[in-house]
């Protein structure tokens, strides 16, 4: 079971949720206007939804604050981006085949981005942002852990 919680990158969650999200939701980017003509929408679909509140919570000042779903899905990803740069600190097979993964799920939200129109949104993006992050960030703290290690055991 370890093992694969190592191999799993936590990032696939919040990705997963905006695809359900994306997909379930059958908005179109062409709408009839009042004249009966095909007029071709210029946002996503999906924006009017991760627009919508969340949560609110009321404030001293006499504001409210209001989280977005969409704000809530990139709140949600970056404790899991959190999360797996501490599990990138490890030299183990599985942590490669983590950042395997991760390669891939990043190309995978690449592609939603750039073909599908319910993922053209600033959410997606940062999300899509956060997938590269996770891949470098592996990389790297896993490339410096097994140097220090490397380095330790010469020593």
């Amino acid at each position: 079971m370890r093992a694969i919680f190592g191999i799993f990158p936590l990032l696939v969650i919040p990705v997963a949720l905006y695809n359900l999200l994306a997909f379930g939701f059958g908005g179109s980017i062409e709408t009839v206007n009042e004249f009966g003509e095909a007029v071709r929408a210029d946002v996503a679909p999906i924006q009017n939804l991760l627009n919508s509140t969340f949560f609110s919570l009321p404030m001293i000042s006499g504001v409210k604050w209001v989280l977005t779903k969409g704000d809530a899905i990139l709140l949600l990803a970056i404790v899991f981006l959190f999360l797996e740069i501490l599990k990138s600190t490890s030299t183990g097979t599985s942590t490669i085949f983590n950042h395997a993964v991760s390669m891939m799920l990043f190309i995978v939200c690449m592609i939603e981005f750039l073909l599908t129109p319910n993922f053209a949104t600033s959410t997606f993006f940062i999300l899509m942002s956060m997938t590269l992050l996770d891949v470098l960030a592996g990389v790297v703290v896993t490339i410096v852990s097994a140097r220090r290690d490397f380095g330790m055991e010469n020593g």
